[in-house]
């Protein structure tokens, strides 16, 4: 997992990662390593790694011309981009960086809110949105094509994953507590099985079986 930069080098959500990874080990077939790295926008090891990732404390660095063009290539080819709001404060330094980031990226694209009936909310788990450390929003997208290729969420998923080494969580899920916390768990496995393996859901092979776990 590559870690876009930050303003100021801060890596928040670390002990998320880690834990997200091992959830993701331990529930599914997914092999991946348990710690993120630093990535590079306009170096050719963004593309070492299908899955990169942008949280920060605070504002995200500002990206030259080559990062952004590299990002977007990296995006445009099927690379992966998860955005992650530690603050889970809307209009916050964060929130307003990394949009203003997006919208220099991709100027003729807008991030939307993904509709509830989107795939990425079935990909392994079935998630009702939305879903993180808090509940501020529900998960935001730009799509390239029918594929979304950046995934915003506002609500610290990764916060609601972050255990210290002694395997505390650390920090509390409000207002709904564990059944939240285990809800952000599934939504962030979620998210890296779509960005594994796009829309394979939506195959109507799978429809029986959703139905059925909806109890439809």
């Amino acid at each position: 997992m590559g870690r876009l930069p930050c303003k100021s080098p801060s890596d928040p959500r670390a002990h998320g990662v880690r834990q997200l990874v091992w959830e993701l080990m331990k529930r599914t077939s997914i092999e991946g390593r348990m710690e993120s790295r630093s990535a590079d926008p306009a170096s050719p090891d963004l593309f070492q790694t299908p899955f990169s990732l942008w949280s920060c404390e605070g504002e995200v660095a500002s990206l030259s011309d080559a990062q952004l063009k590299n990002l977007r290539r990296f995006l445009s080819l099927g690379g992966f981009l998860f955005i992650d709001d530690s603050s889970a404060t809307p209009g916050g330094p964060f929130d307003r960086s990394v949009r203003a980031a997006l919208s220099a990226l991709f100027p003729e694209r807008k991030l939307v809110t993904v509709p509830r009936d989107h795939v990425i909310y079935k990909t392994f788990f079935l998630v009702d949105p939305p879903a993180g450390r808090v509940l501020v929003r529900s998960l935001e997208g730009i799509a390239i094509g029918e594929r979304l290729a950046v995934v915003y969420s506002s609500n610290d998923l990764l916060g609601a994953l972050s255990k210290d080494l002694y395997g505390n969580w650390e920090l509390a899920c409000e207002p709904g507590g564990e059944m939240q916390r285990e809800a952000a768990c599934r939504m962030g496995i979620n998210i890296v099985f779509y960005a594994m393996c796009q829309d394979y859901k939506n195959d109507r092979v799978h429809l029986p079986f959703i139905l059925r776990r909806r109890k439809l």
